[in-house]
């Protein structure tokens, strides 16, 4: 063990040990209860996904769909959720989903539909027109099976719901019942072929039309609309009902912003651990929540998108207690039943996540400039070493100070230049970006501030710290009508004259899939290296993507990978839009907020940050 690591590890901190075997008695029970539970909720998110199978056959397919519509008009019923109908299906598909997410609110939901309506199905199978056929017996069993599924594995569904979602619920309810109940009223009295019906039998008629595409409508004799106005009405209030049933099982939005006492302790420990990650001073970002690990050694920031418990490069503090800090974290995810995933996490890092179930994917790497190393000699630093000259011969000046020394006027006017060289009007940044400047706490950052030779500021620069000795890009900011090659010129100034501020290593860019732009250019690489480097080539028209690779590679760095570490291969895509949401590359309008109770924040100086996102 590394003399950095030989700290003993806290009881409180050691992570579960859990045996790989285990000995059982002769009259143990040969099924583990806990296996069965898992068991059990498995079944009812199969049995919903089947469902919506089968009613979307249902819709599609006129036969099946008259056979069913036959059986429950009858003397026949069908299982649970079974009524060929797109509301249904919509409501078999949302809650497969959130009970896959193990949410209580989503277990009494169907507790409430499939109780009721197995036990009616039992007392009519006690009828003499019922229990003559074979298919109501089917249908009973498998909604009886279903409740017991339910009843078996309802411990495992213990994830809690938003406080505001009730009201949520009913304002999104109230107002998409009046928009698609308006448009499906409208279009029913366009396409009705039928004349002499009243306002009251067109509502009718939308109303069982949404409920379904079968003759349940058939009884307005008033209305006959065609056969796709049925589908668009039915479609309609099935996004409608869909919408409401987000807004009832939505996760907790998390708390947003850190409190005074959670920063202090966050600074505590990046003054005693903050080597370690160059990525730990953006853990001060105040639209991130914390947690602790149970001994206080540790932490770990995270901020909840789209349902997803979002963290970013490695827990801060010491290394023997981040086990603690992730059991307590993912321990959070789970009970709000939030998606968990880390952004840009080290490979040491890494690999203590992946003890704790998750998955790895390498997503690029990390530009850190060694300064004992750099140089401007030599012919692979000829294109740096011509752009640094040719700026410095049009008259531009370098000023590298601490935040802390910079005058108040002189500050806002920086801030002030940096919004207005901003490319657009969104913040963009979250795992490596603090989202703020010049805020008085960020004293020992620092800034550079490009001139030029009649002393007007044409760029800047601003660092985080990283430790003692160390630095970390967060934000680069220039005048689009300069000289090119001046962020060249500032680096290499920065390199160059670092020893002032006590700098012995710098963070750069991060390069995202680097390691696919470098192999997939040599020769020899396979047709899917190549492929993958062409689409990454193509995408770079819209996004930095090779551009910044190829901007840090000048300075010859230290290329040190970073992970994207995930629960299941499945919640990808939903982690990259939360990601992206974070990032601030999306910004879709958001749904109505109700007042909720946020803990205090320090002030900020400066601009301001954005808050946190809705789970």
């Amino acid at each position: 063990m590394s003399a950095r690591q030989s700290t003993l590890i806290s009881p409180q901190d050691r992570a579960p040990h859990k045996p790989r075997f285990r000995l059982r008695s002769p009259w143990s029970c040969p099924v583990d209860a806990g296996r069965l539970r898992q068991r059990a909720a498995r079944a009812t998110v199969w049995y919903l996904r089947l469902l919506v199978v089968l009613n979307i056959v249902a819709v599609l397919s006129l036969p099946f769909r008259e056979e069913v519509h036959e059986h429950n008009a009858g003397e026949f019923f069908t299982p649970y959720l079974a009524t060929a109908g797109l509301i249904t299906a919509a409501l078999a598909l949302f809650l497969a989903v959130v009970m896959r997410r193990r949410k209580r609110a989503a277990w009494v939901f169907n507790m409430l539909l499939a109780g009721p309506l197995f036990c009616l199905y039992v007392v009519a199978l006690t009828r003499e027109p019922y229990r003559e056929h074979p298919f109501n017996w089917v249908s009973a069993a498998l909604t009886g099976l279903f409740v017991a599924a339910l009843l078996l594995g309802r411990r495992e569904f213990d994830a809690i719901g938003d406080r505001s979602n009730p009201r949520l619920a009913l304002a999104v309810g109230a107002g998409g019942a009046l928009v698609s109940g308006a448009l499906g009223t409208l279009l029913v009295h366009t396409t009705n072929k039928l004349s002499g019906a009243t306002v009251k039998d067109e509502i009718a008629y939308t109303l069982l039309r949404g409920i379904s595409v079968g003759p349940l409508a058939d009884r307005v004799s008033a209305v006959h609309a065609p056969r796709w106005t049925d589908v668009i009405v039915n479609v309609l209030i099935a996004a409608t009902f869909l919408l409401v049933l987000y807004a009832c099982f939505r996760a907790p939005r998390g708390e947003s912003l850190l409190s005074e006492e959670d920063e202090h302790r966050l600074r505590a420990l990046l003054d005693k651990h903050g080597e370690r990650d160059s990525l730990g001073y953006f853990a001060l970002r105040r639209d991130k929540a914390v947690i602790f690990s149970p001994s206080g050694k540790s932490a770990l920031t995270y901020r909840v998108v789209n349902g997803v418990s979002l963290a970013s490069g490695d827990p801060i503090g010491d290394p023997e207690a981040w086990p603690g800090a992730i059991d307590a974290w993912l321990a959070e995810a789970r009970r709000h039943a939030w998606t968990p995933a880390v952004m840009g996490a080290s490979e040491e890092a890494g690999t203590v996540y992946a003890r704790h179930g998750l998955d790895a994917l390498e997503i690029g790497d990390e530009a850190i400039v060694d300064l004992a190393d750099f140089t401007l000699d030599g012919r692979a630093m000829r294109v740096v070493r011509q752009a640094h000259n040719r700026v410095r011969r049009a008259g531009y000046t370098v000023r590298i100070r601490r935040h802390e020394d910079i005058p108040d006027d002189e500050m806002a006017l920086l801030i002030d230049r940096a919004d207005r060289w901003r490319d657009g009007a969104t913040e963009r940044g979250f795992s490596m970006a603090l989202g703020r400047l010049g805020d008085p706490a960020d004293g020992r950052c620092v800034m550079l501030e490009c001139r030029d030779a009649d002393g007007v500021p044409r760029a800047l620069l601003s660092f985080v710290p990283w430790g003692e000795h160390g630095l970390s890009l967060d934000l680069m900011r220039r005048d689009r009508a300069c000289e090119n090659g001046l962020m060249e010129y500032m680096v290499v100034e920065l390199l160059l004259h670092a020893a002032d501020v006590k700098v012995r290593r710098v963070s750069l860019n991060f390069a995202m899939f680097r390691s696919v732009f470098e192999r997939g250019s040599r020769l020899g690489a396979g047709p899917v290296l190549r492929l993958w480097r062409s689409v990454l080539t193509f995408f770079s028209r819209w996004w930095q993507i090779e551009s910044l690779y190829r901007a840090n590679a000048k300075y010859r760095p230290v290329w040190e990978p970073r992970f994207l570490l995930f629960a299941k291969s499945s919640d990808i895509p939903r982690i990259g839009l939360a990601s992206a949401r974070a990032e601030g590359f999306l910004t879709p309008p958001a749904l109505p907020a109700f007042p909720r109770r946020r803990r205090p924040a320090l002030p900020s100086a400066g601009r301001t940050h954005p808050a946190g996102e809705s789970g």
